[in-house]
């Protein structure tokens, strides 16, 4: 594994970032405290092609891999303009369209993703199956060529504002009987679906959402890859939610260090700089050591991934995940402390951003599910649920 990223990735971190920097922390923050999305930086983003960079080229996409799309979440992450969208619609959504969505549902969907004109929600998490996916309740039975779904769905981000939820449901196997995974693709306008805003603490561009899905009837064609779809479908974007995931948090950890940087160097207190004390400067220093280890699993994940060892980037996404989420939240944190009382204040951007930032040790996946993970897969140890 290379430690130095080609030409062509340091050229994309600087044309993301020439994007990004037009918008910046600003923009961000004022977006997100009306509950409003990012839509200018989005679209100026698809507009540039880097929203679809990770799809396929001949759907519009930039043919390049799952590392591309993190490193420009990492890039606008770092200018302090996190866009959460990224995970769900070209990471999750694009990635199981594009590994397993029938050749209609590739030409339907994923131009609009690639270009950033048509957003897609994704609907996993259910109020009584928390991380327990096999515990899911939303269930969908044939009606002659149709499929009726019902079931509810929480903490579902972005709805408002996307053209379509993809929603894990569980349906009948015509052989066994049983009741398997499968996912459709449900148009938000769409009798008998509905959604509702949670009402949360925390300072996000996007709403987060319990839905209702009461006997929706939906096509045939809205069954993600049809009849034939693997059980494999349902985890092929879990690993690029994490790798995205990681991107989000270490990029945020890279702007709280920056932040905390230049504000070292220029508030000056008995005639230095506040940042020649070593009561400031290390712990910002450990801060620094701590972002940068985690882009290093964060790479090793994508790169694994992109080379197709699921196996070893399962294993590497969730440990990038961990570290940039534990790395962010301690750097935001002493960023802040940096600051001193200015940390808390508005103006700053650093004190909204903590709650955001916490974000990262619940979802996509929980700090403790991942420990059960490494306990059992890397370690070898008993499984303890």
């Amino acid at each position: 594994m290379s430690f130095t990223e080609s030409a062509e990735r340091q050229a994309l971190r600087e044309s993301v970032r020439q994007v990004a920097r037009k918008f910046g922390v600003e923009y961000a923050v004022e977006h997100a405290r009306r509950g409003q999305p990012m839509t200018e930086l989005w679209q100026a983003l698809g507009a540039a092609g880097f929203l679809g960079v990770n799809l396929p080229a001949e759907y519009g996409g930039g043919g390049a891999g799952i590392y591309e799309l993190a490193l420009v979440l990492e890039e606008v992450s770092a200018e302090g303009a996190p866009l959460i969208m990224m995970v769900v619609s070209p990471a999750i959504v694009g990635t199981v369209l594009a590994r397993y969505g029938t050749p209609e549902q590739r030409t339907r969907w994923l131009p609009g993703i690639a270009d950033g004109s048509t957003v897609v929600a994704f609907g996993i998490t259910e109020p009584d199956a928390g991380s327990n996916s096999h515990n899911i309740t939303t269930i969908a039975h044939q009606d002659g060529s149709d499929w009726i779904l019902t079931g509810r769905k929480t903490f579902v981000t972005g709805v408002p504002n996307a053209d379509a939820v993809l929603i894990v449901a569980r349906v009948q196997h015509a052989r066994s009987g049983r009741l398997r995974p499968a996912m459709f693709l449900l148009p938000r306008e769409t009798p008998g679906f509905s959604y509702y805003p949670i009402e949360m603490d925390i300072v996000e561009t996007e709403r987060q959402c319990q839905l209702f899905i009461d006997d929706v009837r939906l096509p045939a064609e809205a069954l993600v890859g049809g009849h034939d779809a693997p059980l494999e479908a349902l985890f092929a974007g879990l690993n690029p939610e994490r790798i995205m995931g990681a991107a989000t948090a270490a990029g945020t950890g890279r702007f709280a260090i920056n932040k905390a940087r230049r504000y070292l160097q220029e508030r000056n207190v008995w005639g230095v700089p506040i940042g020649a004390h070593q009561g400031l400067a290390h712990p910002l220093a450990q801060c620094h050591i701590e972002v940068e280890l985690s882009r290093l699993m964060l790479a090793k994940a994508a790169t694994l991934y992109d080379e197709g060892d699921d196996k070893a980037a399962g294993e590497a996404a969730n440990m990038a995940k961990y570290a940039a989420a534990e790395a962010s939240i301690r750097a935001l944190d002493q960023a802040i402390q940096c600051h001193g009382g200015n940390g808390l204040a508005a103006d700053y951007g650093l004190a909204m951003l903590l709650g955001a930032a916490r974000i990262a040790r619940v979802a996509p996946v929980s700090r403790e599910m991942i420990l059960n993970f490494v306990a059992q897969h890397s370690l070898g140890l008993p499984k303890s649920y």
